[in-house]
């Protein structure tokens, strides 16, 4: 027997004397399981995302924003909304135990304890499969929370008239001018009522449409009056239903002039 023959000599104790081969194994040993990210994955990636992109502009042209009219913190009865994808905590306050002397609960506890949640699952089911039934815990978390998400945006918005609150807040068509006639009884009732809102010529102001040329009938001006519109409150004409009927009256003989 050679001298040294089957001894492995290392400089240092806490070096292993195996060899564990770094480089990767080809991707020909894992048929239809894994694939080059450059150029294969990362053209795919790049790929979904033009198509997403090239769809979401074209919704954009298509459909406009509903944008309202210039915010005015003096604006009486308007009710405030966030954006879409935010509806969803908008309607978690308008339960009772979310809002109200709980609100504490909506604003801050509950939306606290499901966004933790979702930053566990990965922690709390870590197991070795990709496939949904074999992830319950993380799968069953994300589906409990885009489930709420979505109802609660639904039970939100389907409560918002868009169509009126866009109509009642759109933005003031400019050069409108109109001969007022103080003398009529209805100027007066307009006074009382509506140019704080309106303005002294009607032509609106950032609390509120303009009344010249609104193309309302009477019976529509004086529901609007009594029951408001939009951003409108109810209860905003405190008159007479011979006030009520000068002040249509007056409104409506108002001539716009270009």
């Amino acid at each position: 027997m050679k001298r040294g023959k089957g001894m492995k000599f290392v400089g240092d104790s806490r070096v292993s004397a195996e060899h564990i081969s770094r480089i990767p194994k080809d991707y020909s040993e894992y048929p239809g399981r894994t694939e080059a990210f450059w150029p294969n994955f990362l053209l795919k990636e790049w790929l979904a995302g033009s198509v997403f992109l090239v769809g979401f502009l074209c919704l954009t042209l298509a459909h406009p924003s509903p944008l309202e009219g210039v915010a005015d913190p003096t604006t009486p009865g308007y009710i405030p909304l966030p954006d879409w994808y935010f509806l969803f905590l908008y309607e978690l306050l308008k339960y009772t135990f979310a809002g109200g002397d709980y609100v504490i609960m909506g604003v801050i506890v509950l939306p606290g304890l499901a966004f933790g949640a979702l930053f566990l699952a990965p922690f709390l089911d870590n197991g070795p499969g990709r496939r949904p039934h074999q992830r319950p815990v993380a799968v069953g978390m994300m589906l409990l929370a885009l489930s709420a998400v979505i109802w609660l945006t639904y039970e939100s918005a389907s409560h918002v008239n868009w169509a009126e609150r866009a109509e009642a807040n759109k933005p003031i068509p400019p050069g409108a001018t109109v001969d007022i006639d103080e003398s009529d009884p209805g100027y007066d009732v307009y006074k009382q009522s509506c140019m704080a809102c309106h303005g002294e010529d009607l032509s609106g102001s950032a609390a509120a449409p303009p009344l010249i040329g609104s193309g309302h009938t009477a019976e529509e001006l004086a529901d609007i009056a009594v029951n408001g519109i939009g951003s409108m409150p109810a209860d905003q004409f405190k008159g007479t239903d011979e006030e009520l009927e000068q002040l249509v009256n007056f409104i409506l003989s108002l001539d716009e002039e270009e």
